[in-house]
């Protein structure tokens, strides 16, 4: 149960969720029904009613790719871009489930993040994720809460992860532990033990982003990423190189703790192919996927979890999820898509922020204080009627 403190739930809503993460290859759009006791998060329930997935187009995922070191400009400019992207998405979700815009009662959009800054050593850290809410409520006709992060960073938080909450009511199981994970291009875990209070949630490192990256590099440009895992299975891992990745000081940090591209990307791709040039592009796809399943499996496994549930794009990676559950099979313990729950793993995320949503409607916070490291539980997001 979620304390109320002014607000009234409603005993049921209908809304989209929209996620583009950092994985900047597309959005998600989940429309859902979100049920509840109509004065607490009791006998909580979500329905995804329709599911869509949109790739960017190639010019607009350059110029996503190139915000991360933008001008203002351009930045400017795609955030209304990005705006009207979202806003023709869910009127085609719309129309391709048979639902109608006046029937849905808030589009919970998290926005692209163009960059991200953790607070450090008692400095405050800063968030940024753009894809205008005006555009999308006019264009619409719908109210939209978007900005979702920053309201976590003023209260002292990081601001990630933002998930926790939302995985605890839809995972959670009395007197059982689960690790709920999510491979996009920064990997995260939430770790339940069945009491809201207990769970624990934080960015674990790079999911999908190094792999990309340097598939980006390896193709020129024409690949960006690896079908299956098809190029890692081909290679062979270097072991010395994944021991000095083993011992990046964000892997060692505390929880709570966040991070992304700016850390886990480009620049440190660029790094790694000159200084191990004698490596081959098989043998560098092996090596940075053998690190990501390592990563995963030590964040996760000194929680002890009987269950380890994934989603997000890492999952279409059968490679990395291979060795994901070779690593968790001499404990026996279950590695599992969110499929095996009937949430597609794609959808899980933009579920999550629709839920999330949902509770800013109703006045309810919708962080973790444990799992972001906020000073006190906040209402995330800024409302933008149409």
């Amino acid at each position: 149960m979620v304390e109320t403190g002014t607000g009234s739930v409603k005993s049921y809503s209908s809304l989209i969720g929209i996620m583009s993460g950092t994985s900047h290859d597309g959005a998600d759009f989940a429309l859902v029904k979100i049920s509840a006791d109509k004065n607490s998060l009791n006998n909580f329930k979500v329905t995804l009613l329709h599911h869509l997935h949109r790739k960017y187009r190639k010019s607009l995922k350059e110029k996503i790719r190139k915000s991360f070191a933008g001008t203002t400009d351009l930045i400017c400019k795609l955030n209304f871009e990005l705006g009207e992207f979202y806003a023709g998405n869910v009127l085609r979700l719309l129309n391709a489930s048979g639902h109608k815009a006046e029937n849905v009662d808030a589009i919970a959009s998290h926005g692209q993040t163009v960059y991200h800054v953790p607070p450090s050593q008692g400095k405050s850290g800063s968030t940024l994720q753009i894809g205008e809410a005006s555009v999308i409520a006019e264009r619409t006709g719908i109210t939209v809460v978007s900005d979702f992060r920053t309201c976590d960073m003023a209260a002292g938080g990081h601001g990630a992860p933002l998930v926790p909450l939302a995985d605890y009511l839809l995972f959670a199981k009395k007197g059982m532990a689960k690790a709920v994970v999510n491979i996009g291009g920064i990997a995260n875990v939430t770790v339940l033990n069945g009491k809201r209070e207990g769970t624990i949630a934080f960015d674990i490192g790079p999911g999908n982003s190094l792999i990309d990256e340097a598939m980006l590099r390896i193709s020129q440009g024409k690949k960006s990423f690896d079908r299956n895992g098809a190029f890692a299975r081909r290679g062979k891992p270097d072991r010395k190189l994944i021991a000095r990745l083993l011992s990046h000081p964000y892997l060692r940090k505390r929880h709570p703790k966040s991070t992304g591209r700016e850390v886990f990307g480009e620049e440190m791709v660029s790094e790694l192919f000159q200084k191990y040039r004698n490596l081959s592009a098989e043998n560098m796809i092996a090596t940075l996927t053998h690190f990501t399943a390592e990563i995963i499996y030590r964040a996760i496994v000194p929680f002890g979890p009987d269950e380890v549930i994934v989603s997000g794009g890492g999952t279409e990676n059968k490679f990395l999820m291979d060795l994901i559950r070779e690593k968790y099979s001499p404990g026996g313990i279950p590695v599992r898509s969110t499929l095996h729950y009937r949430i597609p793993p794609q959808a899980k995320e933009a579920m999550s922020f629709a839920i999330l949503g949902y509770l800013t409607l109703n006045r309810l916070p919708g962080n973790l204080p444990s799992a972001t490291g906020a000073k006190h539980g906040v209402v995330l997001g800024k409302i933008t009627l149409p």
